[in-house]
């Protein structure tokens, strides 16, 4: 069985190595891994039951780590972004050339959050990049507010259980057009 534990060097070792991560966000735990690598992507949505083509959000520690794959279509768009981050607070905007097809998945978007979560700010921090960030269950069922539940859906599926309190928040982050403000969820 795969490992459950509460080392953040141990998620990094994960998520460089190709694996998949559940970790604790503001809401709910996430289950992730480098956005980066297709092969890691493509395991994650397989285990989640959900197709490529819905898209994935990506939490980072500082905008820094977000800005070369968004390409705000005016500066207010990423003002009005930076008025709730680091925070519980996901935005979509145009993507660069540099996100990956099997992030944007049908759109010519990606959402990005910036938290304020300690745990996933360090995690990412230590990596120097973004995290895909989806809810840690089945693609349209509740998600488990724990690792010991969490293992028992996704078992070895999974390589490590970032076990660490939640932030607080009772629901995942609401997704906004960073265009216009509207609520998309």
């Amino acid at each position: 069985m795969s490992e459950i534990g509460q080392s953040i060097e141990a998620a990094v070792a994960t998520v460089q190595s190709g694996g998949l991560l559940v970790y604790p966000t503001e809401g709910v735990f996430g289950i992730g891994c480098d956005y980066r690598n297709q092969t890691a992507v493509l395991s994650l949505l397989q285990l989640k039951q959900r197709p490529v083509n819905q898209g994935l959000v990506l939490i980072a520690s500082h905008i820094e780590q977000v800005l070369p794959l968004i390409e705000p279509a005016d500066r207010s768009h990423l003002a009005r972004a930076l008025k709730t981050w680091p925070g519980h607070a996901t935005w979509v905007f145009p993507n660069t050339e540099l996100t990956p097809q099997w992030i944007t998945g049908d759109f010519d978007s990606v959402a990005v959050r910036v938290t304020a979560h300690l745990a996933v700010k360090s995690l990412c921090d230590h990596l120097g990049h973004a995290l895909v960030s989806t809810s840690a269950n089945l693609s349209g069922q509740a998600t488990p507010n724990n690792c010991k539940d969490l293992q028992e859906t996704w078992g070895n599926q999974v390589d490590y259980y970032l076990d660490l309190p939640l932030g607080g928040m009772n629901e995942p982050s609401a997704i906004r057009l960073a265009s216009n403000g509207y609520q998309l969820r």
